[in-house]
């Protein structure tokens, strides 16, 4: 009996490890230790531990808004990137770390601006995009570097 192909998940809410069947992401995965839901279309934040597990193990893409709370364009494009975010489930994951909380992950990411968008697959960089945008040019963007 073959092994399905699986890919392996980090939980947003508690930073384990999951190793998710590729045939049940659309069933609404959930992390085997804290319920949290994995890959449910809904933008996860992040924390730098959680951030670097999930930019550089997870199996699927992940789009990152790098934002901060003060920033007006930040703000203007939450909605538009949770539209994206649905439209997107379940094969790429979007995330939000907010800058003004870790600045050294903003910084070791060569965060100049914000909104800034980071598309990661395989644990490297693959594209990013600056400024606000509406959720179909995140969707688009996405599309475009091979997400989705």
């Amino acid at each position: 009996m073959a092994v399905a192909e699986a890919v392996r998940l980090t939980c947003p809410t508690c930073g384990q490890a999951n190793r998710v069947p590729m045939a049940r992401l659309a069933a609404g995965p959930k992390c085997g230790v804290c319920g949290a839901a994995l890959a449910d279309g809904r933008v996860a934040e992040l924390d730098a531990a959680t951030h670097d597990k999930v930019t550089q193990g997870d199996g699927l893409p992940v789009l990152v808004d790098y934002w901060a709370p003060w920033c007006g364009p930040c703000r203007m494009m939450a909605p538009e990137f949770a539209k994206a975010a649905q439209a997107l489930a379940p094969a790429v994951r979007l995330m939000k770390l907010n800058t003004e909380d870790h600045p050294t992950i903003a910084s070791r990411a060569g965060i100049r601006g914000i909104p800034a968008l980071i598309l990661y697959r395989n644990g490297r960089e693959v594209a990013r995009l600056a400024g606000a945008r509406p959720a179909a040019d995140i969707i688009a963007f996405a599309q475009g570097h091979g997400a989705g």
